[in-house]
């Protein structure tokens, strides 16, 4: 039976033999993109390269990337689909297309992994009015033998953007029939024994922030296998709760857990919860923060009767897991349960707020449900219930009118326009000035500073950084002016590509928890002879500081966790004040 770690073992050797150069997972929280608030897909990190940046490590590129999707949360507990979740990716970035991802996909399913062709097959893009029909992707997989081929539309055989703008393109869908019985003479991917495996794009467009599909003037590769879904295949399972990085959760938590329901969500959103955790992201009311809040309560509530200390138990598991591939668990493993230790608490006190507030209520209107399933993170059906103790009632259409108001303004305020993906002036620009502000604090407030996060729109930046207590309004003012005073000057930006250990050598540095290949890129800001600023980074920058003409200014500075701040910046332009 092949183990997780053989399974990412033969993936990345076999790439490696087909010329690829290895990289490591990136962080859960994507660097410099606003639109999408998670790393959904093992090309997420990569957009700047698919985009026309050159990677340090080469044109073929594989590893294996850690990837959290939130979109199916309420179905969590079927067969086949996981919160977190870890894509073996190849790329091929301006090199190789079509016909070797093809060839080689084939190859690895049935020379290496010894998959029976007999139970595959796949799905190739219809066409529509922008794009043609991929014929070309058809015919190679019959040559191939693969005898069961379905064309699909867009919904279906379309990929990307990762978030609103940037890299995409048809893809070819790979499946795996897993039942004990012989599969049917037709593909159909409505019958779930038939399970996606293995996704091949041929990212030969990108999506505008006008939403228009234009083609890219280099064709790249991306594609994504899943590791939990490829291990039920190769080992003919029943789902993803019994392979070898999520059965040992299921079983430590089965006998404590009332009932099949709650131990699936229990050992989906444990795991994932201790990646976002461990990748910085705190429980709160926004963004990121609401996920894992919600992911945290939605166990917290299917944990209702279960002993206190459930948590530390599963997070402990969780971390004996994954630690070899992930060894990064095992540092924050205490801090991780902390994070559920206190939320099990105050989510306590919710339910108790909640008791109180039904209590002598004959009919509660759907404004307090719903005030107390947003502010309070206590589910509709956990309302209901408290009313039902409390002999009241609660108005169901008007909890859902509230909930539909609530979703339609998330929907329309809360995507930011820009990030990297657009490769916008604006965009370019923040990024560059990203790095001059992490070089400014630094020399006002002290070298223990190290990015946490950053975030970018066409029109501001935001940027995460580590720092025990508020600065001081005269620290801030004179970073403002260190970084206002290199505009003024005429800053050159370089960039470099060379070994890790050399960049290091040269004072490089990084984002906090972010993991670097063994050949980076560095970008160096350089006032002469002087370095300003010298980190690992993708790109894309400026290549003066005279195309960042405006005056810095900070508009908010706050604390968004325990010794982690958050500046919220512009470059104004000339003549205008603050």
């Amino acid at each position: 039976m092949p183990t997780s770690i053989e399974l990412r073992t033969a993936y990345q050797q076999f790439f490696i033999e087909k010329g690829h150069a290895p990289i490591p997972s990136a962080s859960l929280v994507p660097a410099d993109d606003p639109t999408v608030l998670f790393t959904t897909a093992g090309m997420h990190p990569l957009v700047p390269y698919l985009l026309g940046e050159p990677h340090p490590a080469g044109a073929r590129l594989v590893n294996v990337q850690k990837c959290v999707r939130t979109g199916d949360i309420d179905a969590i507990g079927d067969d086949t689909h996981l919160t977190f979740f870890e894509m073996l990716g190849n790329w091929s970035l301006g090199d190789y297309f079509r016909d070797e991802a093809i060839r080689w996909s084939f190859e690895f399913l049935t020379a290496r992994l010894e998959l029976s062709t007999d139970r595959l097959g796949v799905t190739c893009f219809a066409g529509d009015d922008v794009v043609p029909r991929d014929s070309d992707s058809a015919a190679l997989w019959q040559e191939l033998g693969i005898r069961r081929v379905q064309y699909l539309g867009r919904d279906d055989n379309w990929w990307g953007p990762a978030g609103a703008t940037g890299p995409c393109g048809p893809d070819t869908e790979i499946f795996y029939w897993i039942d004990a019985s012989t599969p049917p003479a037709r593909l159909d991917v409505r019958d779930r024994r038939w399970v996606e495996i293995w996704n091949n794009v041929f990212m030969g467009y990108t999506k505008t922030a006008s939403g228009a599909i234009v083609p890219l003037a280099r064709v790249n590769v991306d594609t994504g296998m899943g590791l939990e879904r490829t291990l039920v295949a190769l080992n003919g399972l029943g789902s993803v709760y019994e392979v070898d990085t999520v059965a040992p959760l299921y079983r430590e938590l089965a006998p404590i857990t009332p009932s099949e329901r709650a131990l699936r969500i229990l050992s989906d959103h444990v795991r994932a919860l201790c990646f976002m955790i461990g990748d910085g992201v705190a429980p709160s009311n926004k963004d990121r923060g609401y996920i894992v809040r919600r992911l945290l309560r939605r166990c917290l509530l299917a944990a209702r009767g279960m002993p206190n200390e459930w948590p530390r138990r599963a997070v402990a598991k969780t971390v004996e897991m994954l630690a070899e591939p992930y060894p990064e668990l095992a540092r924050q493993a205490d801090d991780i349960a902390g994070v559920f230790e206190d939320e099990r608490q105050r989510f306590e006190r919710s339910l108790a707020h909640g008791e109180k507030l039904v209590r002598g209520i004959a009919r509660l209107d759907g404004k307090i449900a719903f005030d107390l399933f947003q502010t309070h993170g206590i589910p509709y059906e956990v309302t209901l219930e408290l009313a039902h103790d409390a002999g009241a009632t609660i108005d169901r259409d008007d909890f859902e009118r509230e909930l539909s108001r609530h979703r339609e303004a998330s929907r329309t305020t809360g995507s930011f326009a820009g990030g990297l993906a657009d490769h916008s002036t604006e965009i370019v620009r923040y990024h560059t000035l990203t790095h001059m502000l992490h070089a400014a604090l630094r020399d006002v407030l002290g070298t223990h500073v190290i990015q946490r996060g950053s975030n970018i729109t066409l029109e501001r930046l935001r940027f995460d950084f580590s720092h025990p207590h508020k600065p001081t309004e005269e620290q801030l003012a004179r970073v403002e002016a260190t970084v206002n005073d290199w505009l003024a000057r005429d800053l050159v930006v370089e960039r470099a590509t060379m070994t890790r250990d050399d960049a290091h050598a040269l004072g490089a540095i990084g984002a906090f928890g972010e993991k670097y290949g063994e050949t980076v890129s560095v970008y160096t800001i350089r006032d002469g002879d002087t370095v300003v600023s010298r980190e690992f980074c993708g790109g894309p920058h400026v290549q003066s500081a005279r195309e960042l003409t405006g005056t810095f200014r900070i508009a908010r500075e706050q604390a968004i966790a325990a010794g982690i701040r958050r500046i919220k910046a512009v470059l104004m332009p000339t003549g205008e004040s603050g």
